[in-house]
């Protein structure tokens, strides 16, 4: 009778029934879910990388134009204004490219992490040339300097009559005074337009 249950419960475990097959079994396709699980979701959380050189033709993808502090940070999309490529991917027009603006000495650089096709996103590393400041036109524009003189042989006229009756020549040089105070007092600024072309570099 006993080689009967030894042989019958060795049966089992070669079988696979037996409780430690079970057990063993039980750990192992758990191993495998959770394994697959892990690998579903990290390929679900990291986007595919493009890798290689190119150099990508943009513009703003907004419509207005930007006045941009050289010292600041902004985060603006772009789309590509012509076909391109990185490596061997092909890139339409219209392509979404995502980044942002970052400071530098004497401008800004736009700095691309990311492009969009299709509604799918892929990593990539890209960077444009330096794209420089200079004065606000909107404080150095005809209408800007025209309302500074404005103000400035108000001033001027102000001035002579707290000091005595003003001339001509207070007035004309108050007028100057403004002119000047706008062109050097304007701030500088990093402004792009939305045809304006944004060269970007792939590596």
């Amino acid at each position: 009778m006993k080689s009967l249950v030894i042989g019958g419960a060795t049966a089992l475990v070669l079988a696979g029934f037996g409780p430690f097959a079970i057990a063993a079994n039980a750990q192992v396709f758990s191993s495998q879910r959770n394994q697959g699980v892990s690998q579903t979701g990290a390929q679900a959380q990291a986007p595919e990388a493009v890798r290689g050189e190119g150099t990508l033709q943009t513009t703003l993808e907004q419509k207005e134009t930007l006045y941009l502090d050289k010292n600041g940070t902004y985060e603006h999309d772009l789309v590509l204004s012509q076909e391109s490529a990185i490596g061997n991917r092909r890139l339409p027009i219209g392509t979404v490219v995502r980044g942002r603006f970052e400071p530098a000495e004497g401008g800004l650089f736009y700095v691309a992490d990311s492009i969009e096709i299709a509604d799918r996103i892929y990593q990539i590393s890209a960077v444009s040339e330096l794209l420089r400041d200079r004065k606000d036109p909107r404080e150095t524009s005809t209408g800007a300097i025209l309302t500074d003189a404005a103000i400035g042989a108000v001033g001027g006229y102000v001035l002579g009559e707290v000091f005595g009756r003003p001339d001509l020549l207070e007035v004309l040089g108050g007028a100057a005074a403004g002119v000047v105070v706008g062109n050097t007092t304007a701030p500088s600024v990093v402004v792009i337009s939305p045809e304006d072309p944004i060269v970007l570099y792939a590596n």
